[in-house]
């Protein structure tokens, strides 16, 4: 599955462009090359014909010139002395085309950007789906499991190798930092999603994605880890619909394993 980035691609669409450019200036060469080629012949036809027909029969001379196909042989010494030249400026176009163009469309920048158009069309018609925010341990388990029970699953990460990971695996994948630009949440498509899973680990960016998502969606579902109940109330007011605190989770898994709870006084 094709990663969509956020970044990188930025500088695939001016790389993309800057070859469009330089490509049209290759074509402009190379037919400002056949009209001189064109012109020339025509004034170098000693011919009793007519203006009009010695530009054409040098046009197409010209055009067998840059194609490889004509047979000159009919040329007096200056017609070929001529064709000498416009041959060499063809050669010079043709070394100055692959310095300028070749290994652009391969480049990394332009392939990204080329996966981003790709992607572009699946996001479009996300709707119902689930993001995952962080694609290491418990984001991964989510994941997976939310795929087993027949959610389709956004991963969001901002990790070069996360985000490999999780295409690797068969995820839609956004890659990009969700806590720097709200644009990460947007291409997820938070907008139509139902529901968000946070698991960083860092507090304080838990709750700024916890905010950001809810002033982009008030209707989504958003479920994010929390150190302790102060931090808790914060999500909550941030828009948090459940709060997961990992210490009270262990002490009662820890409780659980025990088969009954300790002696109370």
């Amino acid at each position: 599955m094709p990663i969509y980035r956020f970044v990188e691609p930025r500088l695939g669409r001016r790389r993309l462009h800057e070859w469009r450019v330089r490509g049209l200036r290759v074509l402009a060469l190379l037919a400002l090359v056949i009209l001189l080629c064109a012109f020339g012949l025509a004034l170098l036809d000693n011919s009793s014909e007519p203006a009009g027909r010695k530009l054409l029969e040098g046009l197409w001379n010209a055009v067998n010139l840059v194609t490889t196909l004509g047979d000159f042989s009919n040329f007096d010494s200056r017609q070929k002395g001529f064709m000498l030249f416009a041959m060499l400026c063809v050669m010079i176009i043709g070394a100055y085309a692959i310095s300028q163009l070749t290994g652009i469309l391969s480049s990394e920048n332009v392939v990204a950007y080329r996966e981003n158009l790709q992607m572009e069309r699946t996001l479009r018609n996300l709707s119902g789906h689930a993001v995952v925010l962080g694609f290491v341990g418990l984001g991964q388990l989510l994941a997976n499991q939310l795929r087993k029970a027949g959610h389709l699953v956004v991963v969001i990460d901002r990790d070069d190798a996360n985000a490999a990971l999780a295409s690797e695996m068969g995820y839609v994948v956004v890659k990009g930092d969700a806590g720097e630009d709200d644009g990460v949440l947007r291409a997820a498509r938070i907008d139509t999603a139902r529901v968000l899973f946070v698991t960083t680990g860092d507090a304080n960016r838990n709750l700024t994605l916890t905010l950001m998502s809810h002033t982009l969606n008030a209707g989504l579902r958003i479920v994010v880890t929390g150190e302790n109940e102060r931090w808790g109330e914060m999500l909550r007011r941030a828009g948090a619909s459940e709060v997961v605190i990992a210490d009270r989770l262990l002490a009662d898994a820890m409780l659980t394993r025990l088969g009954d709870s300790p002696d109370r006084p």
